[in-house]
């Protein structure tokens, strides 16, 4: 693709989700949402392969009805309130609003294009579905926190987090699991939103951070699969070993970022006397915790059979990878400053 064409696709995405950031009226929210969704679908296709236009035609096809039902609640708010501000939400049209914005976030049981899409999209791209194009639907949801229904939420968050981790235990596609796992930490988020949004934000940083570290390592290490994954060890070795970090963080094992927020979260909803919720959600997360066990496993203690001849062929060139250092880092040790930035936000 173009450079010209490149900086205007990504300079759309920016504007997009800067315009629905800084909106408090519901129209330009949703031309932010537009503009971002007409972005991203060119960068989808890049690469011209069918499955890559069949993922930008379903994200597509989602993308519009979402926005088409985000549009009708707002206009049917204004008509029932006389106004257009986000604050201002009748109780009536808070569960469609909620199921549309869902939609675009890719909850359960909403979330039938999210696995589909990742896997038919370039792992740069899919870096950007996965963090970047986030950033907008989950930005409305915290202005409209304090209107939405409780009950609908809890069911939606629990149901994401189940399927996050049962349907990521039979997976080989490595941006399928990755695709189950934003579910699952979607979950995470939805579940403290009507009781702490800052904590939701702040769970929502610290995943666009590991799930960011550990799409440019797959990246670098050119890796789309599990069995790709077992060879990964006499290529990168360095590389390899901070994605089993980052792994074990992502699954939330102490003493590494992913702790924080889910020790956080667990604590609050004991605060707000529902312990039993708290159990439900630890417990199911353990289903997570095994697949991300299981890749690390892979990663790190599986080897291919000729790997002792050919580790000085396969060998990768020492380049430089600041980026992607920096970012395995903060998703690995950024726990022991967790409560300075949990204050700060």
């Amino acid at each position: 693709m173009a450079p010209l064409a490149l900086f205007i696709f990504f300079s759309s995405l920016a504007t997009g989700t800067t315009i629905t950031l800084a909106s408090h009226h519901w129209i330009l929210a949703w031309i932010g949402l537009e503009i971002n969704t007409l972005a991203i679908i060119p960068l989808m296709t890049k690469i011209p392969h069918p499955r890559a236009i069949e993922a930008a035609t379903k994200y597509f096809l989602t993308q519009a009805a979402a926005s088409a039902l985000i549009l009708f609640s707002a206009m049917m708010n204004t008509w029932l309130l006389g106004e257009w501000e986000m604050t201002s939400l009748s109780d009536s049209l808070s569960i469609p609003l909620s199921i549309a914005i869902c939609t675009k976030l890719g909850l359960a049981p909403l979330h039938f294009w999210m696995p589909e899409v990742l896997q038919g999209i370039p792992l740069s791209t899919g870096l950007i579905l996965s963090t970047w194009q986030k950033i907008a639907p989950m930005s409305l949801l915290i202005q409209i926190s304090h209107s939405t229904n409780l009950q609908l939420m809890i069911l939606l968050r629990l149901i994401s987090i189940a399927v996050g981790g049962w349907r990521g235990i039979n997976q080989t596609q490595l941006r399928k699991i990755l695709a189950y796992s934003s579910i699952g930490h979607l979950g995470w988020m939805i579940i403290i939103l009507k009781l702490n949004p800052n904590l939701t934000l702040f769970n929502f940083i610290l995943y666009i951070l590991m799930t960011s570290a550990l799409f440019l390592t797959l990246m670098t290490m050119n890796t789309t699969n599990i069995p790709q994954l077992a060879t990964s060890w006499p290529k990168t070795p360095t590389l390899t070993a901070l994605s089993m970090l980052t792994l074990l963080s992502l699954g939330g094992l102490p003493p590494l970022t992913g702790f924080a927020p889910k020790l956080l979260i667990s604590l609050e909803l004991i605060k707000q006397n529902t312990p039993t919720l708290a159990t439900m959600m630890l417990l199911i997360s353990l289903l997570a915790l095994f697949f991300y066990i299981r890749l690390t496993y892979v990663l790190t203690l599986t080897l291919a059979p000729n790997t002792p001849p050919s580790q000085t062929t396969w060998h990768s060139k020492l380049n430089k990878h600041t980026t992607i250092t920096l970012s395995n880092s903060m998703a690995i040790f950024l726990l022991p400053i967790t409560p300075t930035i949990f204050t700060l936000l």
